[in-house]
């Protein structure tokens, strides 16, 4: 069991207007998750992603799959 703690970052296209959500990329290999929450309620509920699930997330992302959402 690994008490590593997550590192949190958020993107550095975020203009901080409070709009942001951080993720945690450090616990991909010793947990296989991405943990992400609301950059404005640090202390609230953090969702924990299966690595796979975020990359075709990020994927989806960078070939323009949700421009019309």
């Amino acid at each position: 069991m690994t008490t590593e703690s997550p590192r949190w970052f958020k993107s550095s296209y975020s203009n901080n207007g409070g709009n942001c959500v951080e993720v945690a990329a450090n616990l991909v290999a010793s947990r296989g998750i991405v943990p992400v929450r609301d950059s404005k309620s640090v202390d609230g509920p953090v969702v924990d992603v299966p690595v796979a699930a975020f990359s075709a997330f990020v994927g989806g992302v960078r070939t323009g799959k949700f421009d019309a959402v």
